[in-house]
């Protein structure tokens, strides 16, 4: 008869008491290293880090939707329309209703867009994004039940707002 074995997420055992700090210091140090990328990003092409991970998914998926966009980028579609506009107003990405339902938008770099996605540090999506992509899927079961938790006790709901971390 085998023993049931204790859930790994369900932790009894109380904190010590400086891992709050530690948690804490970590948070900063992966929020520290994003914004530094992304600032680095800004610098080297003009640009901030949101936009240039905009170009790279519509330089990698040509006539893309605003929807898909903030579907691959995971912000709202307001958002995605938002930063669309910036890129269109810099003349790096074009619009155009194409195919059979002309109400969808369809968007492209522009010359200026591919030039300045070659001249962009990598990775375009960003530091987070890559290191999270690059996380076995019990590592970020546990991540996104540990946040969601922690959001709970900081009395964030499921709905709460949720900004490209490229625009903290």
């Amino acid at each position: 008869m085998s023993t049931p074995t204790a859930d790994p997420t369900e932790s009894t055992a109380a904190p010590t008491p400086d891992a709050p700090a530690r948690v804490l210091k970590r948070f900063r140090q992966v929020f520290t290293a994003t914004r530094t990328h992304y600032q680095q990003v800004e610098k080297h092409v003009g640009i901030g880090g949101a936009q240039v991970w905009a170009l790279g998914i519509i330089g990698a998926q040509p006539g893309i939707g605003v929807g898909g966009l903030a579907r691959a980028m995971h912000i709202h579609q307001s958002t995605a329309s938002n930063l669309v506009r910036a890129l269109v107003d810099r003349d790096l990405v074009s619009t155009a209703r194409e195919g059979a339902d002309r109400r969808a938008v369809q968007l492209r770099l522009l010359p200026a867009g591919t030039e300045l996605l070659a001249k962009a540090p990598g990775p375009y999506t960003g530091l987070l994004v890559q290191a999270l992509d690059r996380l076995d899927a019990d590592t970020l079961a546990r991540l996104e039940l540990d946040l969601t938790r922690l959001a709970q006790a900081m009395g964030i709901g499921e709905d709460a707002p949720a900004l490209p971390i490229a625009q903290l």
